[in-house]
Parts: C-alpha cells; sequence; structure tokens
C-alpha cells in the first residue's frame, strides 16, 4: 500500500479543472495507492515517463491529452508527493 501526498497547491488547482481531468485524478490516486509506480507505468492510458531537465527525478502521468500529473517517488517504498496537476507545461513556478 501506497501513501499519495499532495502539495498544498495542488488541492486549490484542482478546483479549476474540468470535472473529467478531476476523476480522471481519482483514479490514478487509486491507481498508485495499491500498485504504486509500477501500477502507474502498466496502465496504458497514464503513459507514465520520467521526466528531464529541470524536472528530473520526477514523473509525469497523462489525465488527458492536454493535463498531466508531475509527482516523485519518495524513499522508493512509501510516498508518492503529488507536485502539480498542469495543463502540459512543464516550467517552473
Amino acid at each position: 500500500m501506497w501513501k499519495v501526498q499532495q502539495h498544498r497547491d495542488v488541492k486549490k488547482s484542482l478546483r479549476k479543472l474540468p470535472e473529467p481531468v478531476r476523476r480522471a485524478f481519482t483514479v490514478w490516486i487509486g491507481i498508485a495507492e495499491t500498485e504504486g509506480p509500477v501500477g502507474l507505468r502498466a496502465a496504458r492510458g497514464f503513459n507514465d515517463e520520467a521526466l528531464k531537465g529541470v524536472w528530473k527525478g520526477c514523473r509525469s502521468s497523462r489525465l488527458n491529452k492536454q493535463h498531466r500529473v508531475i509527482y516523485r517517488v519518495e524513499n522508493e517504498v512509501v510516498t508518492i508527493l503529488v507536485m502539480d496537476v498542469t495543463a502540459h507545461d512543464y516550467r517552473r513556478k
């Protein structure tokens, strides 16, 4: 069992997103909590991949054509920290 933590800004940004994206994020959390990163990589629709550049060390999962979940795995065992749910704009804020 994995624990998914959300950055404090994620909850605020989720309110602004369309309902289908919020539902996909809920499914994403369910898979992340039960199967961890291996399950996210196995779920074909999420197209989970490692990121490069300023986001090196983080991963990205696709919620739809435009929106991505950016996250990193901490301690390789227990915690997935969701960094951002973004409209495919990987620039740091």
